[in-house]
């Protein structure tokens, strides 16, 4: 199937983790069964268990799948409560800098060694401070971990929903590094209470490199996780998100992500639809 879509001129992909494959065999059925051919590769798997992963990138070369970006995780990343992944997320805590540091090293390789144009990460809940010295901490080993990949040709991308776009805008400017965007997810922005996603996304167009297509509704508790829903069952606008990215100068790749529910192979099939209904629209 052809997922090249006209939003941006990107791909419209899927996710390598919200299919929970055991290894690349399970990953081409998963991706045969929701017709995606376009997908964000977890990277991780092939340095923490190459025994299933270490083929991955042939076999799906193999097969015609294009791997439109990778994802780095972090260490030891506790996502039980808000404030447990404020405490643990990105590359905040001291204590697993040095991992973090190592996992940067070895990710951004295996990205360059088999031509993944770009990762994407979760850098943990930056400051909304300037003058916060954990901020200027985060910022030196965010730019960083850029410098590391843009030495192996691999862009980088900021996953959104930790800070207000606000805050995200102004780290951009003042990092100022050439290789360095955002993944911007929609449902992050509600699931984390951090402002409307539409606003969001155009305050952050202009550093767009990839967005996640995901939905959710906002907690009525403050200081609570919001809910992920199916894509379109959610408070996320998706006929002005996809009118954002029309807009947008360069091309955007778009890549549903599914981290809850029960069967999240007919979740996705329902986010594939959902989006291939509104491109047509506007091809219209």
């Amino acid at each position: 199937m052809d997922n090249q879509s006209d939003a941006g001129g990107g791909m419209l992909g899927v996710c390598s983790w919200s299919l929970r494959p055991e290894d690349p065999v399970s990953l081409i059925e998963l991706l045969e069964r929701v017709q995606l051919n376009a997908i964000q590769l977890a990277l991780m798997p092939a340095i923490t268990e190459p025994r299933a992963w270490s083929d991955c990138f042939e076999l799906l070369q193999a097969r015609g799948i294009r791997i439109a970006s990778g994802m780095l995780s972090m260490e030891a990343e506790d996502y039980t409560s808000l404030d447990s992944i404020r405490q643990t997320g990105g590359v905040r805590p001291d204590e697993h800098w040095q991992a973090n540091l190592d996992r940067a090293l070895r990710v951004s390789d295996i990205a360059a060694e088999n031509d993944v144009p770009l990762v994407t990460f979760h850098a943990g809940f930056i400051p909304h401070e300037a003058e916060d010295p954990e901020r200027t901490k985060m910022l030196d080993r965010i730019a960083m971990f850029a410098d590391i990949f843009q030495e192996r040709g691999v862009r980088l991308a900021l996953e959104t929903g930790q800070e207000t776009a606000e805050t995200l805008v102004q780290v951009l400017d003042q990092l100022s590094h050439p290789t360095l965007g955002v993944n911007f997810d929609p449902a992050n922005m509600l699931l984390y209470g951090m402002g409307d996603p539409i606003q969001a996304l155009r305050l952050l167009q202009p550093r767009l490199f990839q967005v996640h297509i995901k939905d959710a509704v906002v907690s009525d508790v403050s200081g609570q996780w919001g809910t992920e829903v199916p894509a379109g069952e959610g408070d996320v606008d998706f006929p002005s998100f996809f009118q954002v990215l029309r807009d947008s100068s360069r091309p955007v790749d778009m890549m549903i992500e599914r981290e809850a529910g029960k069967d999240r192979a007919e979740d996705i099939i329902t986010a594939r639809k959902l989006c291939e209904g509104l491109l047509k629209r506007e091809q219209q």
